[in-house]
């Protein structure tokens, strides 16, 4: 095979449609653009969700509820995924990143009561619900807020 001996696949390549080159083209006079109006004129650009003047649908809806921009956002984890370290380990936020549990940290992760722990590890972490806290500390490991 030589350089001046390829070709694309048959299909792929369609001429161009030439619009505005006279009436017998098919496409004159008016270049497919119909007549007048706001999307014949040029620079007709009109931003996603707007309805000609009319209100838009994303103001005329209600608004619900609050979001708290400030809140503290949690990674969460269950204590039975801690089962997966070794006994006796010491569980940090690199450590669970490298274990897999943990893909984007946020402001740190909260350890929930979910499930059974039956290794004793030393668990650091920013926050603990009360469950997971007893359950680490049942099993025989400290729990410590960072």
């Amino acid at each position: 095979m030589k350089l001046q001996e390829l070709s694309p696949a048959p299909g792929s390549v369609r001429e161009v449609k030439r619009i505005g080159r006279g009436h017998g083209s098919g496409q004159g006079k008016t270049a497919g653009k119909g007549h007048k109006g706001q999307k014949a004129r040029a620079g007709r650009g009109m931003r996603p969700g707007f309805e000609g003047g009319q209100m838009p649908l994303q103001r005329r809806v209600p608004k619900r509820g609050f979001v708290n921009v400030f809140a503290t956002k949690y990674a969460q984890i269950n204590v039975a995924a801690l089962n997966k370290f070794e006994d006796g380990a010491t569980v940090d936020l690199d450590a669970m990143k490298v274990a897999g549990l943990v893909k984007k940290a946020y402001d740190g992760v909260k350890v929930l009561g979910n499930g059974a722990i039956t290794k004793k590890l030393t668990v650091k972490a920013a926050a603990y619900s009360e469950a997971a806290k007893a359950k680490i500390e049942a099993a025989g490991g400290k729990a410590e807020v960072i």
